[in-house]
Formats: C-alpha cells, sequence, structure tokens
C-alpha cells in the first residue's frame, strides 16, 4: 500500500473521540446569545435608535445616519460585553462564498486609546472591488466598492479559539451603484415581490400590508475523514472525486436512510447545532441521507434574506466545527459517482403581516379562492420563466447531479398531487358558470359546488419534480447543495411578482366591465389553468418517456451550464429584471459572464487536477504493477513452463499496457483542447468549448483509471478507494 494512502488509513484509529457539551439542557436557554437580537437592542439602545432599527426592518424605511452613530455604539458595547475586539463587514460576492475585513475597536488619540465604532462605520464600508468578480462592471485599476449595513439581518458575534468577532450583515455594490454581490439583488426581489402581491391580496382581505417570502432551506452534505480527504488531491482541489471505481457496497441496500447516525458524526452535530443555536439558527432536523456517509440538516421557515444568510453562515459554521471532529465536509453536488448527490431544498413561501401563510389551503372557499390565486400565478409564472428558473441553478457541479440519483430532471416542470390537480381540473371545466350566491356571499358557485375544501396535505410526495407543491409550500428541489440559495430566488420572487403585476391588470380589467371580482379572477385563474397545463406533471421524472414527453409538451432540456445561462440574458429576461427593478442590462449581462467565467475556471481545474493525477500518481503505479507482473511471467518462462501456464499474467500486462495507453492519449488530448479554448476571446464560445470539448475527456480518463483500479494490486494503488472513503470509523 503506498505511504500516504497507508498512513491515512492508520491514523484514522488513533485519535481520541471528542466531547460536546451544550450551554444548556434547552436549547431556547441558548438560542440567539451571540445575536444583536429584539432583547439585545432594547437593553443596548436609546429608545428612538431601536425604534429607528425595528422600523427599517418591519416598512425598509431608511435610518438617519445620526441615529447611526447611537446604534454603532450600543452594538459595540453588546459587542465588547460578549468578548469581542473585532469587527466586520459580512457580504456576499460573486464567488459563491462569504466575505469578510476585520478591523479592531481599538483607536487611539495622542496617547490615549479607546475602544470606538462609528455610525459611518456602521453603516458603510470600503472594501477593495478589484479582486472580486465584476462580469467588467469594475476594470481592475478601479478599486473602490461599497458594503452597506443591513439592518433586515441581525449583527452576531462569530467565535474562534482565540477570539470573537463582530459580524455585520451588509450589501455590497460598485463604486457606480451597481450590485457585485447577492444579498441586493434578493432584497430588491423581496420589495418586488411584496409591491405586486399586496394590491392581489387586498382582493381578499383589506388588513394585509406587507408580503414577505419565506424560505426554509433543507442543507444535504457529505462527511469524509479528514486524514482520507487529504490523501485525496483531487477533492482537496476540487470538492470531488474525479475517478474511483464504485465499492462492492454503495447504497444499493438502502440502509444507511434514516439509519442510526453514527457516533462521531451524532458528535459533530450536535457541536455544529449548538454554535449554530447560538446564532440564532433555528435548526430542527438531522437524519442519515440516502448515500452512505451522507446526512441533512433543516431548520424551521423564516423570512427570506435571514434564511439565505443564516444558511450560508451554517454552511461555514459546519466547515468550521468539522475540524474540531476530524471531518471534512463535502458540500459539493456529486463528490461520488454512481451514488446519490446533494441539494439545497429550497421551500418557499408568502407570509403576510397578518400572520397568514399564502400557499397555505384555508377553511371557507373565501380562504381557498385566495390561495388558489397565489398558487395558480406560482404556476404560471414557472411556466412563463422555465428556462430562467433553470438557469438560476445551473452550475459546474450541478450538471453531475441534475437527472441522477435523486435529484430532479434538468427539465422544469409543477407537481401538484392528486386533489390540486383535480381542483384545477373542476375549475377548468366549469369556471365559465360562476355566479356569485345570493345567500352566500363568501361562497362561489360553480357547477362542481362551491370551492372545494382543501386539505393541508394535499399532496404525495414527489421526489423526481425540480418543482413540487407540498401542502403548504413550493419545494424547489433542484438547487444544488453548495449554490447561495439567493440566485434561486432572486428569479424566484421576480418572476412571481411579475406574475402577479399582471394578474391584477388583467383582473382590474375585467372589473372595469362590470365583472364581480370573484369571477373575474376565477376567470383568469382559468385561463391561466389552461395556459400552464404543459408544465403540470405527476409522473416519474427520471423515466425516458418523461423525456420525450416533456419533448411533445415543448418544455426545455437544457443538460449543461453554459446553454442553460442563455437564458438569463434573452430579451424576456432582460426586460423581466429591469421592468421589475432587479437588474439593470448591464448588471445582467455581468453575472452571466461571471457564471460562464466561473463554469470554465471549475472544468479547467478538473482537468489540470485529471492530468496531473494520471500522469503522476496512476500511471507510475500502473507501471509498477505492470513491471512486477512482468518479472513473474519471466520467472514462469526460465521454469520452462508453456505459455498457457502464465496467459492470465500476460493478459493484464496487455490490459495494463491497453489502460495506460488510452489515459495518456486522453490527457495529452485534453490538453489540446484546453490550449485551443483558452485562446478564445468570447467567454461564451470559450465556455462551450469547455463543455463539449474538454470535459469529455474527464469521463473517458476516468473509465480506464477506474479500471487498472480493479487490475493493480491494492497494495500499490496510490489513491484513497470509495471502499474507504465512504466509510465512516
Amino acid at each position: 500500500m503506498s505511504n500516504v494512502r497507508f498512513r491515512a488509513l492508520e491514523s484514522l484509529n488513533s485519535r481520541p473521540p471528542v466531547k460536546v457539551e451544550a450551554p444548556s439542557n434547552k436549547i431556547s436557554d441558548y438560542f440567539g446569545i451571540n445575536v444583536f437580537n429584539n432583547e439585545a437592542m432594547l437593553k443596548f439602545l436609546p429608545k428612538n435608535a431601536y425604534k429607528a432599527v425595528v422600523s427599517a426592518i418591519e416598512t425598509g424605511e431608511k435610518i438617519d445616519r445620526k441615529i447611526a452613530n447611537d446604534i454603532a455604539h450600543g452594538m459595540k458595547e453588546w459587542a465588547i460585553s460578549k468578548g469581542a475586539k473585532h469587527y466586520t463587514h459580512w457580504f456576499q460576492p460573486l464567488t459563491g462564498t462569504t466575505a469578510e475585513k476585520h478591523d479592531s475597536f481599538f483607536e487611539m488619540d495622542g496617547e490615549s486609546s479607546f475602544e470606538h465604532f462609528s455610525g459611518g462605520s456602521l453603516v458603510q464600508q470600503e472594501p477593495d472591488a478589484s479582486s472580486f468578480p465584476s462580469g467588467g462592471i469594475r476594470n481592475t485599476f478601479e478599486a473602490r466598492g461599497y458594503t452597506a449595513w443591513d439592518p433586515g439581518s441581525p449583527a452576531f458575534i462569530m467565535e474562534s479559539l482565540n477570539g470573537k468577532t463582530l459580524c455585520i450583515p451588509t450589501i455590497y455594490v460598485s463604486y457606480t451603484g451597481e450590485t457585485l454581490d447577492n444579498k441586493a439583488p434578493l432584497l430588491k426581489a423581496q420589495h418586488a415581490l411584496n409591491t405586486a402581491a399586496v394590491p392581489v391580496a387586498q382582493y381578499f382581505d383589506k388588513d394585509i400590508t406587507r408580503i414577505t417570502p419565506t424560505l426554509g432551506i433543507e442543507q444535504e452534505y457529505f462527511l469524509v475523514d479528514t486524514a482520507l480527504f487529504h490523501a485525496r488531491p483531487d477533492m482537496e482541489v476540487t470538492g470531488r472525486t474525479l475517478f474511483g471505481h464504485a465499492p462492492a457496497k454503495g447504497q444499493q441496500l438502502e440502509d444507511h436512510y434514516f439509519g442510526s447516525i453514527p457516533s462521531r458524526v451524532n458528535a459533530f452535530m450536535h457541536d455544529f447545532e449548538n454554535e449554530a443555536y447560538k446564532l440564532g439558527i433555528p435548526l430542527k432536523t438531522r437524519h442519515n441521507e440516502v448515500a452512505p456517509c451522507q446526512f441533512e440538516c433543516a431548520p424551521l421557515f423564516e423570512e427570506i434574506n435571514l434564511a439565505v444568510d443564516h444558511n450560508q453562515l451554517l454552511m461555514d459554521l459546519m466547515d468550521k466545527v468539522a475540524r474540531r471532529h476530524y471531518f471534512k465536509v463535502l458540500f459539493h453536488e456529486k463528490p461520488y459517482a454512481g451514488i446519490n448527490g446533494s441539494g439545497k431544498h429550497n421551500n418557499w413561501s408568502m407570509s403576510t403581516n397578518t400572520g397568514k401563510n399564502l400557499l397555505s389551503p384555508g377553511g371557507n372557499p373565501k380562504s381557498n379562492l385566495m390561495f388558489l390565486t397565489f398558487f395558480i400565478n406560482t404556476i404560471k409564472a414557472v411556466y412563463e420563466h422555465a428556462d430562467l428558473l433553470r438557469a438560476s441553478i445551473a452550475s459546474a457541479p450541478n450538471d453531475h447531479r441534475l437527472g441522477a440519483n435523486e435529484a430532479p430532471p434538468a427539465i422544469m416542470s409543477v407537481f401538484l398531487g392528486a386533489q390540486l390537480s383535480q381542483v384545477l381540473d373542476d375549475i377548468e371545466k366549469k369556471v365559465g358558470t360562476v355566479k356569485m350566491s345570493i345567500e352566500e356571499k363568501t361562497a362561489l358557485k360553480l357547477n362542481i359546488g362551491k370551492i372545494p375544501e382543501i386539505l393541508l396535505d394535499n399532496t404525495d410526495r414527489n421526489r423526481t419534480s425540480p418543482f413540487a407543491f407540498t401542502g403548504n409550500k413550493f419545494e424547489f428541489r433542484a438547487v444544488g447543495s453548495s449554490a447561495n440559495s439567493s440566485g434561486p430566488m432572486v428569479v424566484l420572487n421576480t418572476i412571481v411578482a411579475d406574475q402577479l403585476r399582471h394578474f391584477r391588470e388583467a383582473v382590474d380589467a375585467l372589473i372595469d366591465k362590470n365583472i364581480k371580482k370573484d369571477e373575474a379572477i376565477l376567470r383568469v385563474l382559468r385561463e391561466y389553468i389552461v395556459e400552464t397545463k404543459n408544465i403540470r406533471f405527476e409522473g416519474n421524472g427520471y423515466s425516458d418517456e418523461w423525456v420525450e414527453e416533456a419533448k411533445r409538451r415543448g418544455l426545455s432540456n437544457y443538460k449543461t451550464t453554459p446553454e442553460a445561462l442563455d437564458a438569463y440574458v434573452t430579451p424576456k429576461s432582460l426586460k423581466l429584471f429591469e421592468e421589475n427593478g432587479i437588474f439593470s442590462h448591464r448588471e445582467t449581462e455581468a453575472r452571466h459572464e461571471i457564471m460562464l467565467e466561473t463554469y470554465i475556471k471549475k472544468i479547467q481545474i478538473e482537468s489540470r487536477v485529471m492530468g496531473d493525477l494520471a500522469q503522476n500518481h496512476i500511471i507510475p503505479a500502473a507501471f509498477r504493477y505492470q513491471n512486477f507482473m512482468a518479472g513473474c511471467v519471466n520467472k514462469l518462462q526460465n521454469c520452462g513452463l508453456k505459455e498457457d501456464s502464465y496467459a492470465t499474467q500476460l493478459k493484464l500486462i496487455r490490459d495494463i499496457s491497453n489502460h495506460i495507453s488510452h489515459i495518456q492519449t486522453g490527457v495529452d488530448e485534453m490538453i489540446e483542447e484546453r490550449k485551443k479554448a483558452n485562446k478564445i476571446t468570447d467567454v461564451r464560445k470559450r465556455a462551450f468549448a469547455y463543455c463539449d470539448k474538454v470535459r469529455p475527456y474527464l469521463d473517458v480518463i476516468r473509465k480506464h483509471i477506474d479500471k487498472l483500479e480493479l487490475i493493480v494490486d491494492d497494495e500499490m494503488w496510490p489513491i484513497v478507494k470509495y471502499r474507504e472513503l465512504v466509510t465512516i470509523r
């Protein structure tokens, strides 16, 4: 066995278990203790400052700069009382991760030293903008960019082994005011949805004055021992295995799903959950997922901006805590071929200031008409912008996952369940005779009777659907596990906002023709039901039959990221984003370019790693075993044995030569295709070149490496194998 692999496996048994103790027996005792929440603000802020923050959170009203000084002082005092010496603006640039630059509260005036934090430092900072992705919005020499405080997401204390830091969630914009992050567009989309949804909701309830999208993010992930992780250079660099033969036992027995959580994993889960609770992240669920070494955690629902921030923070937290337990967390969508990938299921709904979930069926016909209005408009939005929704979840790692092993296909469809499908079918057939009842003004007479009672759990679960209704929410299952949910949620909120605007215009036009309001609503909804039938699908999304059926229905099936991303820059999408105040044309085109560049770089890195490992690890190991076998054959020949006696050995030698030849040829050709692609100046054409010309070689080379793994002596194989990676010891 190679030294690296041997040392990695040996180290697994030489470490003491990590013991974890919660701060209290009750989570509620320490939930949010590291968050500048309502309780902390009441204690550390003057009344006028407290009211200003609350108003900003609830109404979006801007905070006066003068009051910002009082807020900053109170926030600083709270942070220092918690042991923090530094603060940072915590933001989400277009790198896919979070960013921060730490400054201390420490100041000097002559020989005097003191702690100080101004309102200006709270509200705005100036990190270097030149090194973050901008898609051409900023040149390298244009370094100025601004982070601006987001009061809607509370500040928090991040603990480390040697200190604590006050983290202030912020948006990130260029010197010219163009967005360079994930948070700012999400806030804009949230505002657009509220603006469009409130007038529609007031058809039914005049007390509704604010509507907030809510989100619950299920986070799937893999765990691998750190020693094994560092013994796999491909995992270290790319987050996934570029080769590796399937183990004899993978997930085929389905015995890992919801099984007993391994003790080491359980300790890790307790540890990161405790840290998450202190940061106000409301984790609710943990369990084994389907694949070996795959797990999931899920929180309670939150306002969408906070939910996304918490998920980004949680991923960072999990990675840090895992190190204490000698684990590496893998958020890659497909770390291992042949077994399940990981998603980040986004459970989305809309909540009113009156406490109503707009996607929760009601207890009377009037409530159910409001539910059906928002329900059907969401379906119509997905139908109109299915390609854009597909583009929002496109990435190099997610390409490996979509349509394989528990992941939904790349074809966008909507699953409703039998009961709701029947309700829509009945409305479609009978709505032409709808009249308001004289006897009961809250009832709507259809030939099928009144608007039917709709049960909360009115659907089965369809795990193959990318966009499924699950009782009181839509579950967008196609989002990748490593993604920032802002991207798909910006698109979803924007398309629903746009659709609700068009819906209100259509209904008001009918009302102006003296058609009763509820009848007008149902007429428009009936039109939408008819128009969107093609995107509704209740069957198996994995089946070949669905691929053919979807094609007949005119649904797109973009299997790769470059082709999917084109949806961002169609005239339809550019108009959508601009009219709803999300992105200018320039901002949309810049993001399209950034996503293409990211795709190129990921494939480029994987290609380079594959070439290095093939030539410097795999081929030399194969040569060593081949030489060993040749020596055996030579000895047998010297003994005077006939060729039949060592035919098997000769075949192995020939097979090894064949695989080595294919590997080396594949690497050489892949490098040449990479060189050609790198000369292409148009970023879109370069992305397609990497997708169509470079990426296929990864599979070709892998095929022959995986065959060699079955031939070469286990003692000589230089890389940790799947059977070792997918076992928790």
